[in-house]
């Protein structure tokens, strides 16, 4: 009856104060998150119960497997499982416990901040620090679960002694991805491109939607997803028009016949602005860029708050000038100038004639 009753009591017992020890410490959380509903802070570390009941449960049996005596030649394989589930559990505990903490953080920072450059810079920084310490979290966790077993602990010695070729080999091999991580720490902390920031790329126009220690996701307009290593941003240019005031200016190109009306577009120009929302009435002004000998090229000047405005600005411009000079000015819209053709004298048929009627066969008759 002892060697049923003793497993059951240990591995029974180390359960239920471990599911008891959890539920009392999620409604202390609960109510400090309710007393302080100004800080995250104990919300988020309720995300971390489950890596709280692991460690609990983990250390518990492994303190009284040995009380339990059940699978005794099995002994030490199971206590070397629960050592490694303790160690990965209290390294996912450590990972959800610095992120609520740094979450915390950037709340209360971007709540006290108004400037928004600053906030997302301080986004950036926060979610790549986040990454690196997740990493040295893993990497001291593996390392702790290697050496657990003998057979690393004797091989020790020698891979120190082959760390320096290690090192070297794994240095050219991986040149690329480290080369990459470093570009993500100079991003996060150099402030070149930020989270939220609105970027032209290779030609293409998007916002910064994730920046990792190795990649930078860039949402398109079209709501595409243009994925590129970081290394692209430090080594070659790109536009940033969040980058310092997102005030813009926007322009819009015509080409219109030589008699367009200049003076009257600068006032219906002024009357679209007025009559816009998205301008920020800083500047406007429309002039004559250029002249061929069919068209001339008409430029519209505009000012916007920021990226999203100017896009605005523009297509409204565009769309209600081009609708203006059709109802009320069509004469100043491009033309094609034709004329009659001179006919050759009578009696002399002319090259084109000619090689029509040799090339169908169509017979030839004088005219006049």
């Amino acid at each position: 009856m002892e060697n049923v009753l003793r497993p059951v009591i240990v591995i029974g017992g180390a359960v239920l104060l471990t599911l008891a020890i959890g539920w009392a410490t999620d409604r202390l959380l609960c109510k400090a998150d309710e007393r302080d509903n100004d800080s995250p802070l104990w919300g988020l570390l309720r995300r971390g119960r489950i890596p709280y009941q692991l460690v609990l449960c983990a250390a518990l049996l492994r303190g009284s497997y040995d009380q339990a005596k059940v699978l005794e030649q099995h002994q030490v394989g199971i206590g070397r499982m629960l050592t490694l589930v303790l160690i990965g559990s209290a390294a996912w505990l450590v990972i959800r416990i610095a992120a609520a903490i740094v979450e915390t953080t950037y709340s209360r920072y971007a709540r006290a901040h108004r400037d928004a450059a600053r906030v997302r810079r301080v986004r950036t920084q926060v979610e790549l620090i986040m990454r690196v310490v997740s990493a040295i979290v893993i990497v001291v966790a593996v390392a702790s679960m290697l050496l657990t077993f003998p057979a690393m602990r004797a091989a020790g010695a020698s891979l120190l002694a082959s760390a320096g070729i290690i090192a070297a080999i794994a240095g050219v091999a991986a040149q690329s991805t480290l080369s990459n991580m470093f570009a993500g720490l100079q991003i996060a902390f150099g402030d070149m491109v930020r989270i939220g920031d609105t970027v032209v790329v290779d030609g293409e126009w998007g916002t910064v939607e994730e920046i990792t220690l190795t990649f930078l996701t860039v949402r398109t307009w079209d709501e595409r997803r243009i994925t590129m290593p970081v290394s692209y941003f430090t080594s070659k240019p790109f536009e940033n028009w969040s980058r310092g005031t997102p005030q813009m200016t926007g322009t819009v190109f015509w080409h219109l016949d030589h008699s367009a009306p200049v003076e009257a577009m600068r006032e219906r120009l002024r009357d679209i602005l007025r009559e816009s929302p998205a301008w920020d009435g800083r500047a406007y002004g429309l002039v004559v860029t250029d002249s061929t000998p069919n068209t001339i090229q008409v430029r519209a000047l505009m000012t916007a708050k920021d990226a999203d405005d100017i896009w605005t600005v523009r297509v409204t411009v565009r769309e209600q000038m081009i609708d203006w000079l059709l109802n009320e000015h069509p004469y100043a819209l491009p033309r094609v100038n034709t004329s009659q053709a001179v006919l050759p004298p009578q009696g002399l048929p002319s090259a084109d004639s000619t090689r029509l009627d040799k090339d169908y066969d169509i017979p030839r008759t004088r005219r006049g």
